[in-house]
């Protein structure tokens, strides 16, 4: 990563992304971005890595209860797979501020861990098949990298297949 190394700044949401990873002994850099890193692929682009290795951190609603999934910046989500998941009759993708009340961050900023309150966490399985992959460390301009195992053992995630499977190929 060619960043910027996160200073402190005492209680910005960077820093309750780096004490909520180290209350979860996670030990991660966080690194900021001018540029921004608001998509996976802004995010991609300012790393230098695929769009596959980044993290969207994506708040659902679950009948009525605010849920978080993990999933790879190459997938969309399957609200179906998730909702079977979660037990859930309905899901639904909350609202900007359902996102900001839930776990205390704006959409494009929205970390893995350091919620307001516990929410419930479903993991991508797609991103375990990197050896690194990179999240919103809480504002629309910085990341952290982390291998995926560690980031949902330090998520209390479940892992789990939640994309939607893809298209078959159009015949050329």
């Amino acid at each position: 990563m060619t960043g910027t190394p996160a200073g402190g700044d005492g209680g910005s949401a960077i820093e309750r992304v780096r004490a909520a990873c180290a209350a979860r002994r996670l030990s991660v850099e966080i690194f900021e971005y001018p540029a921004g890193t608001r998509t996976a692929e802004d995010a991609a682009r300012a790393v230098g890595t695929s769009v596959a290795q980044i993290v969207k951190s994506l708040v659902f609603v679950a009948d009525g209860a605010p849920i978080l999934v993990l999933a790879s910046g190459a997938n969309r989500v399957d609200v179906r797979k998730v909702a079977r998941l979660a037990g859930a009759a309905r899901v639904e993708k909350a609202s900007a501020d359902a996102t900001r009340e839930a776990t205390g961050f704006a959409i494009g900023g929205v970390p893995p861990l350091g919620h307001r309150r516990p929410l419930p966490v479903y993991v991508d399985r797609a991103l375990l098949a990197h050896p690194i992959v990179y999240a919103s460390a809480g504002t629309p301009r910085a990341v952290f990298g982390v291998a995926p195992d560690d980031l949902a053992r330090a998520a209390a995630g479940t892992v789990a297949d939640v994309a939607e499977d893809p298209s078959p190929d159009v015949a050329r």
